[in-house]
């Protein structure tokens, strides 16, 4: 395991240095969306709902949408203003009993290991968390925002579990629960007598990801079976090539212009020679019509060419067929 963080344990007058690791990982299944036909995989772009283009990364900003539908726009600057910690301490704020801790609050798992000069110290709190049966609660900065979490001790390694705020717990409110419905005594008596028959103890490792074994299997067997799809390689999309042909179109028009004494706007600074983005957006349309034209006017040459060499190959044939008779 890599470590994600390094700190250090405030327990009173002690620092503990410990190392965060994650202490658990997904193995859900992950499928990919592909196009049935092909296999090739399904791309998104990041377009803006307004004007419908597509919208680099270096132009997307954060933004906060209102109760009432507006949009905040956040700017860096702002984002710098808010309150963030980035200290390197995992403060204890209390030692709270371990039955107080609702589990519905617990979020993500962390490990804790301690450095060669933290061991006595880790120890100490590791068995005083034990012997007292509480959690200790505190405060952590893992990236930039301040969260709770809870220290409470697991196989002998000290685990930090992040805890989500109160309010992002939902209260349940369920009309058909609502009612003073209870069980009577002899239906009671016989679900106690059911759970009597189906105690036991939790052994994880009687239970078994089923789903997940069955399609590991079901792709081996395709792939055994040569029931694969041979995805080609990924085609550039034609748009780009349309804009960037437009683009240089119009930087060989504005070249030509300025090397004639054209406008000063288009032969100024040299520009006309450089490919430039805002160019290919700002007027796509005329950009478009004027690389049309070109392919239309070079197309024209040269079927005017192919007429008179085929014209220059029957004069010759005529000729020669003169000369034999």
């Amino acid at each position: 395991m890599r470590a994600i963080w390094k700190g250090a344990v405030s327990f009173g007058l002690v620092n503990v240095p410990v190392r965060l690791f994650s202490a658990t990982e997904n193995h859900d299944v992950q499928f990919r969306q592909v196009h049935e036909k092909d296999g090739g995989r399904i791309k998104y772009q990041r377009v803006c709902s307004i004007d419908g283009e597509e919208v680099p990364y270096s132009d997307i900003a954060k933004g906060y949408e209102a109760a009432d539908g507006q949009m905040v726009v956040l700017t860096d600057e702002d984002l710098k203003s808010l309150p963030s910690r980035s200290s390197k301490e995992i403060s204890i704020e209390k030692f709270v009993p371990s039955e107080q801790i609702d589990p519905l609050l617990f979020d993500k798992s962390y490990y804790l290991e301690p450095d060669k000069t933290g061991l006595k110290p880790y120890v100490l709190l590791r068995d005083a968390l034990e012997k007292a049966d509480r959690m200790a609660l505190v405060t952590v900065s893992v990236r930039t925002r301040m969260t709770l979490a809870v220290l409470r001790v697991r196989d002998g390694v000290i685990v930090l579990q992040t805890l989500l705020w109160a309010d992002e717990v939902r209260t349940p409110e369920f009309e058909s629960l609502s009612e003073d419905t209870h069980a009577t005594a002899k239906e009671l008596a016989m679900a106690s007598s059911l759970v009597d028959s189906l105690s036991g103890d939790y052994e994880p490792d009687e239970f078994e990801d089923d789903y997940s074994d069955a399609v590991t299997q079901l792709v081996a067997t395709k792939i055994e079976g040569g029931d694969i799809t041979e995805t080609p390689e990924a085609k550039g999309e034609e748009t780009e090539v349309v804009d960037l042909l437009a683009a240089l179109q119009r930087s060989v028009d504005k070249a030509k212009a300025a090397k004639s004494g054209g406008s000063s706007g288009s032969g100024s600074g040299g520009s006309g020679s450089a490919v430039s983005a805002a160019d290919s957006s700002d007027d796509s349309d005329g950009s478009k019509k004027t690389a049309e034209k070109t392919t239309a006017k070079k197309t024209t040459a040269k079927t005017s060419t192919a007429k008179k060499t085929a014209a220059k190959k029957s004069t010759t044939k005529k000729a020669a067929t003169k000369k034999a008779s």
